[in-house]
């Protein structure tokens, strides 16, 4: 019976590595079976799957067009005119088992397409002005859940409060210079050192 301390490799499945440059009675030695000259054949020679022979590569002479943010946060977006087959809260759960959206690991967010059904109580991660407009028209009520650095959207026609400006601090008091030292008295009226000439 096989098991775990007498379990052995399948023959022929490990060959021991070739040894190349041991010497012309080897069969492999000299060039080590690179051939002759040719960028294979030196020392950290050969090129990459995607070299062209020096010709403008593929992911070079191909348009390039926008720009996908690594950071970006992808919506499950639901309209509010599909809420009428949720049961009771509209929850991501309930969002689910209603089949509009797919995973709970990606955030929801509800826009203003169609009509909501009256008294809804949404619990989503987002949505958008018009969907909050009608919603809380038709009686219902929007709770945001989760943290976002975005501030909330101003509706159209909305007054944007001015962010107070603030007032730039003050300069720092200049230092003045430093007066040089007094000069030492003149060496002429310094007294001779002992020894030295008078």
């Amino acid at each position: 019976m096989i098991e775990l301390h007498n379990l052995g490799r399948p023959e022929g499945s490990h060959r021991e590595r070739k040894r190349v440059g041991r010497g012309p009675g080897s069969g492999k030695g000299k060039t080590s079976g690179r051939g002759e000259k040719g960028q294979n054949s030196r020392s950290g020679g050969g090129v990459p799957a995607w070299f062209e022979g020096g010709q403008m590569p593929l992911q070079r002479r191909i348009p390039k067009r926008g720009f996908k943010n690594r950071n970006r946060i992808e919506y499950q977006v639901v309209r509010v005119g599909d809420l009428g087959k949720v049961e009771g809260d509209v929850t991501p759960e309930s969002l689910r088992a209603a089949g509009l959206v797919r995973s709970l690991r990606r955030p929801v967010k509800l826009l203003g397409g169609g009509d909501p059904p009256p008294g809804a109580r949404c619990r989503v991660h987002w949505a958008s002005a018009s969907a909050r407009r009608k919603i809380e028209e038709a009686g219902g009520s929007v709770e945001i859940i989760g943290a976002r650095a975005e501030p909330e959207p101003v509706a159209a026609g909305e007054p944007v409060e001015s962010v107070e400006r603030v007032e730039s601090v003050e300069p720092v008091e200049r230092v003045e210079s430093v007066e040089p030292l007094a000069a030492a008295e003149s060496v002429e009226s310094a007294e001779p050192a002992e020894g030295g000439p008078a």
